[in-house]
């Protein structure tokens, strides 16, 4: 597999949207939320030698001091090999990510893939706060 950081073409969101709607995280995304969320986004690709797509992850970031990352899937036929953590860790190792101070991600049950990344619960979780509405597409 080779890991690039680009924007997703439309082939890829082609694999990548109907993959984010079945998501925990995004049920029923539209396709038009995807794109601009890329485009807003530092994108990492995964593509087997044929140049399919099959993984990706994304980092909401000012390129400065705070990475959120997001969306990180794996094909389902590609899944279990350690390709999500290495998106992740091509985020984290991009020469324009490296004064990072603070980087952050959700998860429902990859705790242990990313732990081996240096993620580790909040150390101060009543620090946060959040607002949660209600879904804009329709789930």
């Amino acid at each position: 597999m080779k890991i690039t950081l680009a924007p997703p073409t439309p082939a890829d969101i082609d694999v990548l949207h109907p993959l984010l709607q079945e998501a925990y995280w995004s049920p029923g995304i539209p396709r038009e939320t995807v794109e601009r969320a890329c485009a807003a986004s530092l994108c990492a690709l995964a593509r087997d030698e044929a140049g399919t797509l099959t993984g990706f992850a994304r980092a909401v970031t000012d390129y400065t001091v705070f990475a959120w990352v997001c969306d990180v899937m794996v094909v389902p036929a590609h899944r279990g090999q350690g390709l999500g953590r290495n998106l992740v860790r091509s985020l984290m190792t991009h020469p324009e990510m490296q004064t990072i101070r603070r980087w952050m991600l959700g998860t429902a049950d990859a705790h242990g893939v990313y732990a081996q990344l240096g993620f580790a619960p909040l150390k101060a979780p009543e620090r946060l706060m959040e607002v949660i509405r209600a879904s804009h597409w329709g789930r």
